[in-house]
């Protein structure tokens, strides 16, 4: 027997279901959130958020060590991690509590503790002291359970030498070696934290480039600044098992070309992915289906059971919050009666390597895979005076559309504030825009975002500042 009900019920307080509460509250619906850790999830709590404070921390100590040639010079810079862990924490404080604010002004009602479906309509509450509650959902039930960091059997986590990306985002020193095994953006991003800050890193990847999935050209440029600042990027490589040593350290063997290849290291970080949080969760209490941990759902985010719903990493790729957050808006308007569907036509993606990649719509690939006849135009950043005078010309504009019709089908962007600078590539990407709606609209100067406006003017033949193929 239920002992509360409510109109809507979302379990897991992440971007997808801690969005879908507050909208849900918004659109007049009784709902409960239940979270069995923090409100934010993966997200603000170790992921997004806690990972690009460490980067923008290290990316400052860089700066101030290597400041020479405009002419400044600073002394005795040191860096102090237990600090600097001190204030990424109090960022996710607030954060946190932000959200929790959020979900009493708009009369949204949060249950710590751990869901699990009981049956179509009711999922029971275990709280930390151990007590049940089961509580009922009138209308429906969105599940926003997220997603775990894959823990590889050869390399178990000890939560101190070998760790995932919620232990790498809370090291209180700066490894003296630190191995990745992943090439991907969690290992990519937290790698380069640990190597501004000191670290001899050792990058191991299974394909033929890091960041898979990207543009290769922006991928090679990333890849030559952690060479260029002392990184060994050891791909097409397969790390097979470990061996802890007497003095400490730990030798990764790798295979790669045919042999074996050891890797010393202080601390290794396992970043290969991660995977839906549906084990435990009770699914077929609920008679939901799901395909090797995700849960499918059709443009209104509806699982084979039509009133739950599924939302975020746990419905499929990409594992991305802002995806999360969309869906978690969609879903809620559904629930609360509104006529809403999942109608975008790509998702970005934003890397915060150094430099940055922002990523929208085809890559140059996918769209030859779908048989589009196409005009590719690229800019770098070495050719925009904005990018001298703030000491950071690696990078590349980069800009899909197609032939016959001049609509922009990819914008893909590496260098400095590319995350920041993909959003009008999402506008063009989004709106259907052409070439000359971006090249002849005019771009303040001088800005990194001119960029964009000559690589698309490139694409027609028509650069300004570079030579015209």
């Amino acid at each position: 027997m239920a002992q509360r009900s409510f109109d809507a019920i979302v379990i897991g307080g992440g971007p997808g279901g801690y969005v879908c509460g507050i909208r849900l509250g918004q659109l007049k619906q009784k709902v409960l959130v239940i979270e069995r850790e923090e409100v934010g999830g993966v997200c603000l709590n170790w992921g997004c958020i806690p990972s690009k404070a460490l980067i923008s921390a290290s990316h400052s100590y860089e700066k101030l060590t290597h400041s020479e040639n405009m002419g400044l010079f600073a002394d005795n810079v040191r860096v102090d991690v237990p600090k600097m862990q001190d204030w990424k924490n109090g960022i996710v404080k607030k954060l946190t509590g932000g959200i929790r604010g959020l979900f009493k002004g708009n009369s949204v009602e949060l249950a710590m503790g751990t869901a699990r479906l009981v049956g179509p309509k009711l999922v029971e509450i275990t709280a930390a002291d151990g007590t049940k509650e089961v509580v009922e959902a009138t209308k429906a039930i969105v599940i926003a359970t997220g997603a775990e960091t894959i823990e590889i059997p050869s390399f178990k986590f000890d939560g101190k030498q070998v760790i995932g990306a919620r232990e790498a985002v809370s090291l209180t020193s700066v490894p003296k070696r630190l191995a990745v095994i992943g090439g991907g953006v969690i290992g990519t991003e937290l790698g380069g934290v640990y190597q501004r800050l000191g670290a001899e890193l050792t990058i191991i990847e299974a394909t033929d480039q890091i960041l898979p999935g990207t543009e290769p050209e922006l991928a090679k440029i990333v890849e030559k600044t952690f060479v260029k600042h002392g990184a060994k990027v050891v791909k097409n490589a397969m790390a097979k098992s470990m061996e802890r040593q007497a003095d400490g350290s730990i030798v990764v063997n790798v295979e790669v070309g045919g042999g074996v290849e050891k890797v010393v290291c202080d601390v290794l970080l396992v970043a290969v992915g991660m995977r839906a949080n549906t084990a435990s969760l009770g699914l077929e209490a609920a008679g939901v289906k799901a395909d090797r941990g995700m849960i499918p759902t059709d443009i209104q985010g509806r699982t084979n059971v039509p009133h739950i719903f599924a939302i975020g990493d746990v419905a499929g790729g990409p594992l991305l919050a802002h995806k999360a957050s969309k869906e978690g808006e969609v879903v809620a308007e559904v629930i609360a009666g509104h006529k809403a569907a999942k109608d975008w036509v790509a998702i970005p993606g934003a890397i915060f390597t150094d430099p940055e990649v922002g990523t929208m719509g085809l890559t140059e690939a996918q769209a030859k895979a779908k048989g589009i006849d196409i005009l590719v135009g690229t800019f770098p950043f070495a050719s925009l005076g904005r990018a001298m005078a703030v000491g950071e010309t690696d990078g590349l504009f980069k800009v899909i559309a197609d032939k016959k019709t001049h609509e922009v089908l990819g914008v893909h962007i590496c260098g400095p504030s590319a995350t920041d600078l993909i959003c009008e590539g999402v506008l063009a990407v989004e709106m259907h825009a052409f070439l000359e709606d971006i090249g002849l609209s005019i771009h303040p100067h001088p800005t990194l975002g001119e960029g964009l406006m000559e690589a698309s003017m490139a694409a027609l033949g028509q650069a300004i500042h570079k030579l015209n193929r």
